[in-house]
């Protein structure tokens, strides 16, 4: 698998002869060089999104259209988009798993909110959730925007993934204290790679707590666009 960071949460994982796109945020995203955009994205297949925050989702609608390539996510949001965007989109919600040409995704939960901005306020938009991604037997577990969960315990004996990519910048999810504890409480994770820090003045800007709590634990401190191959 290699494992590709786009800066805050976004990710580009080519694996099992699919590109997956998690969370793809390029517009405002101060973490990628905007002449580097088309190649964060180029030979995409498929995007996944956690949420609709605007961190997360933002540019979703147009890469769909620019890449010809399926948005999958939770239904309530994909039925919409489906329905008044005219992209294509596979829709399915916590519990299930699809077959994106044979790697398998299962959505599971999350805690943390799912809104986008409205003339009268914000207004709520499915639900957030975050994902466990399967292929040849290894998993990848993609958290999105969450906090500690006991529901983590559930997805380590049922899924048993090798790899975690964690939010972990503290204010708006888990910060690198909390996903270390639930790392080391809930899973048995080879590798651990933080997410959603650095991008802003009020997130975790290293992963050194992080480290620290999980010795034993390859952490690894993405770099923007450097391939991690595991």
């Amino acid at each position: 698998m290699k494992i590709i960071w786009l800066g805050h949460s976004s990710f580009r994982i080519e694996w099992g002869g699919q590109t997956l796109l998690i969370d793809p945020w390029l517009s405002g995203n101060p973490m990628l060089p905007e002449a580097r955009r088309d190649e964060a994205t180029t030979g995409a297949t498929h995007i996944l999104l956690t949420h609709a925050h605007f961190d997360h989702a933002s540019d979703t609608l147009d890469l769909s259209r620019k890449l010809k390539i399926p948005v999958v996510g939770q239904f309530d949001l994909m039925n919409h988009w489906a329905e008044n965007e005219g992209i294509k989109t596979v829709g399915f919600n916590k519990g299930g798993t699809v077959d994106l040409g044979g790697v398998r995704v299962t959505m599971v939960h999350a805690t943390h909110s799912s809104s986008v901005a409205g003339k009268d306020g914000p207004v709520a938009v499915g639900s957030e959730c975050g994902y466990m991604i399967e292929h040849g037997g290894r998993k990848i577990y993609v958290s999105g925007d969450t906090d500690v969960m006991a529901d983590m315990g559930v997805f380590q004996a049922l899924h048993a993934p090798e790899v975690g990519i964690l939010c972990a910048g503290g204010h708006f999810t888990m910060d690198m204290r909390r996903a270390a504890y639930a790392a080391k409480t809930f899973f048995d994770f080879k590798t651990v790679i933080p997410c959603h820090y650095r991008t802003f003045d009020v997130l975790e800007q290293t992963a050194d707590t992080l480290v620290a709590a999980l010795p034993g634990v390859n952490v690894i401190e993405p770099q923007v666009l450097e391939a991690i191959d595991l």
